[in-house]
């Protein structure tokens, strides 16, 4: 059996632990869980330490349990929040717990016959018949108050105030691990390191509710270089989910990682062994330019979360912008995915009109401006350095017309290698 703790240890992956957990892990194969709130219709990024916890556990031998908060998202979990969440509709929730369960089923076995095969439940099944005045009688008389408020996902809320409904959270979530380990043999709980409060709120109700042993750790929050969060690109989230994310933006985000970043996102999101990824570094090290640690980070991710084949689609997509590829690759792209592709670049509006009568080069250029005179148009054009998807022009007097447009309204204008530009035909 793997040594689950050791191969997260170098990882860096492990930040709290209670003591004898590596002992359990070592002895027999153990049931754990990570619980996931249903917030959104999506996983992000953000929640894939999570997902690759339960991984790793199941990898080790043991036996995944990814607990959907049906009940606890009623309520919203306040830790890391500097306010209250928003309460979403319960027909929101539900919808969201299934597209969840959904993408959850793709990164673990789920096969019955595997004695360690994983399991999604639904803390709501056993929380929805429980009356509050049994609850607080039942649950709440083992947690005192100023236990509850010793807390940080509290204390950093109290100066700006805090609901009570709130404030039960980590006595709910703390009750999740008492009936997983009474009724499904759980002995250990995961989670990101914001959540320690809350987990060994779960192991002080066990201990005392019914004096079982159990055991957790967590892993530390991923955070930029830089110190900003980890999980957002320009336009929001990166999620799961590619109607959300493209697998092209899914793609570039990883690959866009700076070289820091890099080198140690390798070891927490992908499950390349640890020789490898030293081979990797030091490669990367004597030729930072070729940038092989963030080609391989955005290569194991997105195969991972959609598929390989996704993943050559989103190099091929790639290619197109930043490699050779000809006019024709390009115009083989859906209306969607030349926009994926082009999003974020400046763009221009232009007469659809003067497109059918046919508009010299230099005029359009500087009729959407592109550039900013006639003399810069020229001069560039001249040069090579003007391309209209990604056909080279240099001759000063082409007529730019109904054939250059793609999919009846875009044109993309290349300056010099990198600078790309849509124009948008109205």
């Amino acid at each position: 059996m793997v040594n689950l703790i050791e191969e997260l240890k170098w990882r860096g992956l492990l930040q709290d632990i209670i003591p004898g957990t590596e002992e359990q892990l070592n002895k027999e194969m153990t049931t754990g869980y990570i619980g996931f709130d249903p917030t959104a219709d999506s996983l992000h990024i953000g929640n894939l330490v999570p997902i690759i916890l339960l991984i790793h556990l199941q990898k080790a031998g043991h036996k995944p349990i990814a607990l959907l908060g049906g009940a606890t998202g009623r309520v919203g979990d306040p830790s890391g929040k500097s306010t209250e969440r928003n309460m979403l509709p319960l027909e929101q929730i539900q919808h969201n717990l299934e597209s969840q369960k959904i993408q959850l089923q793709k990164f673990l076995n789920f096969d019955p016959t595997l004695k360690n095969h994983a399991e999604i439940l639904n803390n709501y099944e056993w929380l929805k018949e429980y009356s509050f005045l049994d609850f607080i009688r039942e649950v709440g008389k083992y947690i005192t108050v100023n236990y509850m408020l010793s807390k940080d996902s509290v204390q950093n809320r109290l100066e700006n105030g805090m609901s009570f409904t709130e404030f039960s959270y980590q006595l709910i979530q703390g009750y999740d691990f008492y009936y997983l380990n009474e009724k499904h043999q759980v002995k250990l709980q995961m989670g990101g390191s914001d959540q320690w409060g809350n987990i060994v709120t779960g192991t002080e109700l066990i201990r005392k509710k019914s004096g079982n042993e159990v055991f957790a750790f967590t892993a530390p929050l991923v955070k930029k270089a830089d110190g900003s969060k980890f999980g957002k690109s320009e336009s929001g989230n990166v999620w799961l989910d590619k109607t959300k994310t493209s697998v092209y933006k899914f793609y570039q985000f990883w690959l866009n990682t700076s070289d820091e970043d890099a080198e140690k996102y390798i070891s927490v999101f992908t499950f390349l062994p640890k020789n490898e990824i030293n081979e990797l570094i030091k490669t990367h090290h004597e030729s930072p330019h070729l940038r092989i640690l963030q080609k391989t980070l955005a290569k194991e991710v997105t195969t991972m979360v959609h598929s390989a084949d996704e993943y050559e689609y989103a190099v091929q997509t790639s290619l197109i912008l930043f490699g050779n590829d000809t006019t024709n690759a390009l115009k083989k792209l859906t209306e969607s995915e030349l926009l994926d592709i082009m999003d974020g670049v400046p763009t221009f509006s232009f007469e659809y009109s003067k497109i059918k009568a046919g508009v010299d080069i230099i005029s359009f250029l500087t009729e959407t401006h592109i550039f900013e005179s006639k003399a810069k148009a020229r001069e560039m054009t001249g040069n090579g350095g003007v391309s209209l998807n990604k056909q080279k022009v240099t001759d000063l007097t082409y007529l730019i017309q109904e054939n250059d447009v793609m999919h009846e309204k875009y044109i993309i204008v290349q300056k010099g290698k990198k600078n790309y530009h849509l124009v948008v035909l109205q």
